[in-house]
């Protein structure tokens, strides 16, 4: 290759960093756009061309009912249904969130306390 002949490699613009907008150097929006982070405003025109996501059934894993968990890793927990003294259950309701959780620890502390007997 001669020395006027021009190279075809192109060299990728730098883009700007966040130390570039802490700086004042480019704003935050020029950041987003450079990094095509830029996310258009929703219009009344773009939702009335909306599809519900019943329309993508391929998707329908991406999506749960309201409550509804997904899959265990590891089922560790049988759910079962257990009558306890009203007094049992009013003590561990009154610790808050967790309750349930915490019934569960002070049965499994006392299964390993117990194991070798």
């Amino acid at each position: 290759m001669t020395a006027n002949a021009k190279s075809t490699k192109r060299e990728s613009p730098k883009l700007p960093t966040l130390a570039d907008v802490d700086a004042g150097r480019i704003t935050l929006d020029a950041y987003e756009i450079a990094h095509g982070e830029d996310i258009p405003e929703l219009t009344a025109d773009m939702m009335a061309q909306a599809r519900p996501a019943s329309d993508f059934p391929e998707l329908a894993h991406f999506f749960k009912a309201r409550g509804e968990r997904g899959p265990q890793k590891a089922p560790v927990k049988e759910r079962i249904g257990l009558r306890l003294n009203q007094d049992v259950v009013e003590h561990f309701r009154r610790t808050g969130p967790g309750w349930q959780s915490r019934i569960n620890a002070v049965l499994a502390a006392h299964v390993k306390a117990n194991k070798n007997s």
